[in-house]
């Protein structure tokens, strides 16, 4: 599989698959199911025993013991303000390149999004606070805060979801881009394209890290949808890849694509 030059989060590369375990469960003989579960947020695990000695005793670690984590952005990196960005700015932005977002954006997931479409079929415009023009949507439904948190965990969710109402967003909102995770279908690259908008990608599976580039969070429409209701944030230097640009280039074909090329150089035991 890893010579396919697929990658992580498909983007490209030599490694695809980091770990498969497949575990054993009595079953029915007639269903003999294997389940593989793929990590869609960071691995949390934690090992114990039952002896039926009692309750387990899991000691948290100490904050001490974590290393210290450092972030810079990649060299090159280009600041964007969503407040003033206009659709030519985004019409010169490439295709893997590193943006880091500050400014205002909206939070829209399936429920927000159907919800949209529904109003606009009845005739009826969207609710005050909810203005897509030249804006940017984040497909997220951020977790309740704690404590001091502006919010809580916020890392981006499925954008493939969101391909359905794409066309529906950019051509009846005005819609400059989207940010979310994973590949975005022909039909969504298609209105990408045509309407000269952008789909940018988070960093899946870092939710909480995430959440640290947002530094004010408020609910302003849908507020009965819960973590799916519209939100704005407020964002600063908010890492994230131009994974379709304004033509409907996705580097989710030209990564995989570019390292096919790369593999067919390297022999085949040290792809295994």
């Amino acid at each position: 599989m890893n010579g396919l030059g697929i990658g992580a989060q498909g983007l490209g590369g030599l490694t695809t698959v980091l770990d498969v375990k497949i575990m054993d469960y009595p079953t029915h003989a007639a269903n003999l199911p294997v389940a593989m579960i793929p990590n869609c947020a960071a691995t949390r695990h934690v090992h114990f025993k039952l002896t039926g000695d009692g309750p387990a005793e899991l000691t948290p670690p100490k904050l001490e013991d974590w290393p210290q984590i450092t972030w810079d952005a990649a060299k090159g990196a280009r600041r964007v303000n969503l407040d003033t960005v206009t659709r030519a700015d985004v019409q010169t932005w490439q295709p893997g390149e590193t943006l880091l977002l500050s400014g205002k954006m909206l939070t829209g997931r399936d429920a927000a999004h159907k919800r949209i479409r529904d109003l606009y079929e009845a005739g009826e415009s969207l609710p005050d606070g909810v203005d897509l023009e030249g804006k940017f949507i984040y497909y997220v439904g951020p977790v309740d805060p704690v404590r001091e948190e502006v919010v809580g965990p916020a890392g981006p969710t499925t954008a493939t979801r969101m391909d359905g109402f794409t066309e529906m967003m950019l051509r009846e909102t005005g819609l400059l881009g989207m940010v979310g995770k994973a590949e975005r279908g022909p039909v969504a690259i298609d209105a990408i394209q045509r309407f000269g908008a952008v789909y940018l990608m988070a960093v899946g599976g870092a939710a909480y890290l995430v959440s640290k580039a947002i530094r004010k969070s408020r609910v302003v429409a849908f507020e009965d949808l819960g973590m799916e209701a519209i939100h704005e944030f407020e964002v600063e230097d908010m890492p994230v890849t131009v994974a379709v640009d304004s033509h409907g280039i996705s580097v989710h074909e030209t990564g995989p694509t570019l390292w096919r090329e790369k593999i067919g150089l390297i022999p085949t035991q040290t792809i295994a």
